[in-house]
């Protein structure tokens, strides 16, 4: 496919990339800045995919998809391509990451020291288990954002770090910590997996997730997150690439390289991929996860929670005790709606008050959940959400609902309203699907690794494993 415009001395290898998600205008801006010549093409309107950002009338600004950063703003592939030069700011909370609880809460700040000092009887602990993954955070998150099939770099500590990370956060925290406080904290940073604290690996994403906001921190981005793809597309168009938006592809273009950032579920049916037999088989057997229900909140003031600490924090872990929030996701992945979901929090209004005071939260739920009655999981986490902050309802005056099935028709990737990629469990957690599906074709979403997050690493893979097939 396309070998002609590469076997002329001193043409440019021409790549197609569909979808204009974080992954894959990173995948664009590689190879743009590489001196390929880049053409992007994306079904929606506009750019962004899952990191896109909309102004409502009262010129309040809501994330359509992630919401707070700790991997972008510590993301390799962001950081070689500079994005602060065009335009990104992160802006951090007073708090990183906060954790209410009855009668209390728990609170990541922005050091290992000052989060240790809000522990009581667990600093020490705390500081014994997070100080090896603090000390090498750059060096694990290399090895951690690579391809399995990578070389470590960093060998003694990814060892000592996987030695810790392969326990279940709920198991690892009991061994560790006495309180509720420090066993909260690790297990709430765990379920960003979107599976039970239960379940063996948590640990790690407990572990690292804890880490990077005690060191890079958990930021938003100035004006929203949809100023992250503005700034990839601005760096693809710099030089030479062209997007094209509202352009839906069927069928695979002609390039030298073409990548799809798409989950297997939209890769089966590009006609004309050609995939391998072995690698058909594996994307039609790929399991999708849970889903999330996304529901954002327009407030007259802020959010009143019981600990005043919890309203400085970027991002609000809602779910009470670690046994409360095994039983929500364990019910989840049994395809039942939980009646106290785990709720994700984002109040980005605490990092950057020009946005307005919009509560952004989801909760986690079946895969492809309807609802058995209009406002059935909004209620939910309203309730969740005032049982720790007492008189939440009376700050609200409107709401704005994504359930799993709008949230697929919005972007096609969140099957189910799996905002993964694919279920990150089991083998699927350690064995996404490849970066380099034949010479010539690439995928870069978060179906592969190292999986969901805005940081544009599936992307900055894809494009590496083409820049070694046209070396």
């Amino acid at each position: 496919m396309g070998d002609s415009l590469t076997s002329m001395g001193g043409v440019k290898p021409v790549a197609v990339i569909v979808g204009a998600g974080p992954n894959g205008l990173t995948a664009a801006a590689r190879l743009a800045v590489s001196g390929w010549r880049v053409e992007v093409r994306e079904r929606a309107g506009e750019v962004g995919g899952a990191a896109a950002t909309q102004m409502l009338d009262d010129a309040a600004l809501v994330d359509l998809g992630a919401a707070c950063h700790p991997f972008g703003a510590a993301s390799p592939a962001f950081r070689a391509l500079r994005l602060e030069n065009y335009g990104v700011r992160w802006l951090r909370a007073p708090y990183e990451m906060a954790h209410p609880l009855d009668g209390g809460a728990a609170v990541l700040a922005g050091s290992l020291e000052a989060t240790a000092a809000g522990l009581g009887g667990d600093a020490q602990a705390w500081v014994r288990l997070h100080r090896p993954v603090v000390d090498h955070v750059d060096g694990l998150l290399a090895d951690v954002l690579s391809p399995m099939t990578s070389v470590p770099r960093h060998p003694v500590a990814l060892a000592r770090f996987g030695a810790r990370g392969v326990w279940p956060a709920a198991a690892l925290g009991r061994a560790v910590f006495r309180t509720e406080e420090a066993r909260a904290l690790l297990a709430g940073s765990a379920t960003h997996a979107i599976t039970s604290p239960s379940r063996p690996l948590t640990g790690a994403f407990g572990l690292l997730f804890g880490a990077l906001g005690m060191t890079r921190g958990w930021p938003v981005a100035d004006g929203g997150s949809g100023a992250i793809t503005a700034a990839l597309r601005e760096i693809v168009t710099e030089h030479g690439g062209v997007v094209h938006c509202g352009e839906e592809v069927g069928e695979l273009p002609e390039a030298d390289a073409v990548i799809l950032n798409l989950t297997p579920a939209q890769v089966l049916r590009i006609d004309g991929a050609a995939l391998p037999a072995r690698r058909t088989q594996s994307m039609r057997r790929w399991r999708y996860g849970p889903g999330v229900h996304k529901v954002d909140f327009m407030l007259d003031a802020p959010v009143p929670w019981s600990d005043a600490r919890v309203g400085e924090a970027a991002t609000v872990h809602v779910g009470g005790t670690v046994e409360e929030i095994v039983r929500a996701e364990q019910a989840v992945a049994a395809g039942v709606m939980p009646e106290q979901p785990f709720v994700m929090v984002a109040q980005q209004y605490a990092a950057d008050p020009s946005r307005g005071l919009v509560l952004w939260t989801y909760a986690h739920v079946p895969h492809g959940y309807r609802e058995r009655f209009p406002g059935e999981v909004a209620e939910k986490i309203t309730q969740q959400i005032e049982r720790f902050a007492p008189g939440f309802r009376a700050v609200v005056r409107g709401t704005i609902e994504t359930p799993p099935a709008a949230l697929e028709g919005w972007n096609p990737n969140l099957v189910g309203g799996d905002i993964a990629g694919g279920a990150m469990d089991g083998a699927q957690l350690l064995m996404r699907q490849p970066h380099r599906l034949r010479r010539g074709l690439y995928l870069a979403s978060s179906s592969t690794a190292p999986g969901a997050g805005v940081h544009g690493m599936p992307g900055w893979w894809a494009a590496s494993a083409a820049l070694r097939d046209f070396a």
